[in-house]
């Protein structure tokens, strides 16, 4: 992990923003100290009725995912290499990852409690659930998977906002967009980090890093919110109703999944790397071989076209 630590204060500053001069939620919600508050929220309120019901369920469910920050953050300090007394940069890095992502979560709550739409406990019930049941993603301890993982995790996080972003626009929900829009470019500077350190470690140890991106491709990515759930429903029902609403609404889709597997492959130029033993080879070719497969695998997959009724809707 060393070769990657070094480095670590020209990531810091590459891919994060200094804390004084970045956005805060405060920034893009209405300001309580005002005499303007309550026809600000009024206003946001009235751009809300539009949305619809599939729509306010992926944004709960996104809000649940990032207000979840406590369990990836002592995911992360738990890999190996990364204790911090002996990999000081990496802490610095994660810390500061967290800190920036932590803001993702409080302008999304902030905005469903002032919209009016949203059962708030309801919510608040399945953010703790899914802080306290954890998750358990494939990686284990081993940087390599993880760094596959964030470096995915990441480009869907920014895809997914985005196209909320998009929806929110074409809604008339204006401020909504705006939130989003903020969030998505976050995540694509945080995925652009996670390639990064793909990349280095890909200059030095190429066939574990392959085997490794073998694995968690044959694990299939998960979402870190795989466990939610509601009062009364077992762990990961409540997602897989989230994951269909996000399908119908096409704000993150199977085809999706297989379109940022390719973007991977293209930007850390798998098909080209050399310096392989005979498994790291095998891995190269079935990563190479898979979007294909996937692809042959998604024309036979229908979403269901019921609506779950969500506690979380008001």
């Amino acid at each position: 992990m060393r070769f990657v630590g070094e480095k670590m204060d020209s990531f810091l500053e590459e891919y994060l923003k200094p804390i004084d001069t970045n956005w805060q939620p405060s920034d893009l919600l209405p300001d309580a100290t005002r005499e303007t508050f309550f026809d600000e929220v009024k206003q946001l309120q009235e751009s809300t009725r539009e949305l619809s019901y599939d729509y306010m369920a992926v944004l709960v469910g996104d809000t649940i995912t990032e207000e979840a920050l406590p369990t990836y953050e002592s995911w992360l300090v738990d890999m190996i290499g990364v204790e911090q007394e002996k990999a000081d940069g990496w802490m610095r890095w994660i810390r500061a990852w967290t800190a920036e992502e932590n803001r993702h979560g409080d302008l999304l709550n902030k905005f469903l409690y002032l919209s009016g739409r949203v059962n708030m406990r309801a919510m608040e019930v399945s953010t703790q659930y899914l802080i306290a049941d954890g998750f358990d993603i494939g990686t284990g301890k081993d940087p390599y998977r993880n760094f596959i993982y964030t470096s995915f995790q990441e480009l869907a996080t920014n895809l997914s906002h985005r196209r909320t972003a998009t929806l929110a626009k074409q809604a008339g929900c204006t401020q909504l967009s705006k939130i989003c829009g903020v969030i998505a470019a976050d995540e694509m500077r945080h995925a652009k980090a996670y390639k990064a350190f793909v990349s280095n470690i890909m200059a030095v140890d190429p066939s574990e890093m392959m085997l490794a991106f073998e694995d968690m491709m044959k694990k299939k990515i998960v979402m870190p919110a795989h466990f939610l759930r509601e009062t009364g429903v077992k762990i990961g029902q409540t997602f897989s109703h989230f994951s269909d609403a996000a399908q119908r609404l096409g704000v993150y889709t199977t085809q999706d999944y297989i379109t940022l597997l390719d973007s991977l492959l293209e930007d850390w130029n798998i098909g080209a790397v050399t310096d392989l033993n005979d498994a790291g080879q095998r891995a190269r070719d079935y990563l190479m071989a898979l979007p294909d497969r996937l692809r042959r695998v998604a024309e036979r997959t229908k979403v269901p076209n019921l609506a779950y009724e969500f506690s979380w809707i008001a």
